[in-house]
């Protein structure tokens, strides 16, 4: 069969042509998309701004959708979705991400840190400590470390806290000294718990070195020389400590009188509460002082009208003549006689009951009260925030 040549001479500008248009079918069709692409995107924008976020996540997904290589509209995309509370959502977005092959190395580590800040705003604590440990190395490093040490924190995984914070000590980009010796503290009190006192100690001494002047590893190690009978040392523990921290005392201040007590040193102790007492009056320092037969100065007048010899108790009328306190008078009045003593206690059961609020302890970053004093707030997670003092005294 012969082959017509004039067919293919045909054919060649047919092709041609076919192909021509084509091509300026499709870059028609490329320039369409280009501008809806933009556009999407500043109507998402505006609509951001005009902190409508519900339209700005559909103008958005229709600008990746029209343009899915923009890393950029993604990150948008992803913390939307975490500030609007859809964190699957977000999660998924920034999966996305990090599963491009084509993506860079910091816009990689960038996603990963989203990611992590993803699942940290979820709560899927076990999810955000895995990701937050592949930040290692990247520009996210510090701020990886201090989400992990709050998680650590949070769940009382003290060692692994310390650990942290003993690497973001060493980056010398702030002291962690302190946190440190807390940490310490708190497997000091696991291990008293456990009946492991000597490694106790041990933990308490390396919070000593940390911290020397912070007033908890001190206060711990002589509660545990106290535990093991050790009173002497005890007292010598927490007089150095009134030098280093006075304005602690009313943390340690009955405490000191229990060791003075079984040391046979009560001459010392009231001597020093009695001095510390002046300089910085606390319920808590008073009625260690009464527990120890001492008192206050007495006033002028309450010495004048007295017909007896003062009594301990009378420390109070001493605290309230400068210092007024329902606390302090509700103390006198249970061992005052009434003229009608029968209603005696339920007069007292009334005044303790209002009292009680005001023995609280309020932490000053959050205002969490609690009758124990706490090292670390179980409300806001922030340490050293209770002032040493009780919620009437401040």
């Amino acid at each position: 069969m012969d082959f017509d040549l004039s067919w293919l001479l045909l054919g060649l500008p047919i092709a041609f042509v076919l192909g021509w248009l084509a091509s300026r079918f499709d870059l028609r069709q490329l320039k369409i998309e280009n501008r809806q692409a933009p556009k999407a995107y500043f109507r998402g924008l505006n609509f951001l701004l005009n902190e409508q976020q519900d339209q700005a996540i559909d103008a958005f997904i229709e600008a990746v959708q029209n343009d899915p290589d923009t890393q950029e509209l993604h990150f948008a995309l992803g913390n939307l979705f975490r500030r609007r509370g859809e964190y699957q959502r977000a999660v998924r977005v920034h999966e996305h991400l990090l599963g491009r092959g084509d993506l860079s190395r910091a816009d990689r580590d960038r996603a990963q840190h989203a990611l992590a800040q993803d699942f940290l705003r979820a709560g899927l604590l076990d999810r955000a400590e895995a990701a937050l440990q592949k930040l290692e190395g990247t520009r996210y490093e510090n701020e990886a470390r201090l989400s992990l040490l709050a998680i650590y924190e949070r769940s009382r995984e003290w060692a692994q806290a310390a650990a942290v914070a003993q690497k973001l000590d060493e980056s010398e980009q702030a002291s962690y000294s302190t946190r440190r010796a807390h940490h310490l503290c708190e497997q000091a009190t696991e291990r008293v718990a456990a009946g492991d006192l000597d490694a106790a100690a041990v933990l308490l001494q390396e919070a000593v070195v940390l911290a020397p002047h912070a007033p908890r590893p001190a206060i711990e190690t002589a509660s545990l020389q106290l535990r093991n009978g050790d009173s002497a040392a005890a007292f010598d523990t927490l007089e150095a400590l009134s030098e280093n921290a006075p304005l602690a005392l009313p943390l340690y201040a009955a405490m000191l009188q229990q060791a003075a007590v079984a040391s046979q040193r009560s001459g010392e102790a009231l001597a020093l509460l009695q001095r510390r007492y002046v300089a910085s009056p606390s319920i808590d320092v008073l009625e260690a002082i009464i527990a120890l037969g001492g008192t206050p100065a007495l006033p002028d007048e309450a010495q004048s009208t007295a017909d007896r010899a003062p009594e301990p108790r009378d420390g109070y009328i001493a605290h309230l003549a400068h210092h007024p306190s329902l606390v302090a008078a509700s103390r006198w009045l249970s061992g005052e006689r009434f003229e009608h003593e029968q209603f005696h206690p339920q007069v007292q059961r009334s005044l303790d009951q209002a009292t009680r609020p005001l023995m609280r302890y309020r932490c000053a970053a959050c205002g969490f009260e609690a009758h124990q004093y706490f090292w670390h707030c179980p409300g806001c997670q922030a340490w050293d925030s209770y002032p040493p003092r009780r919620v009437e005294e401040l």
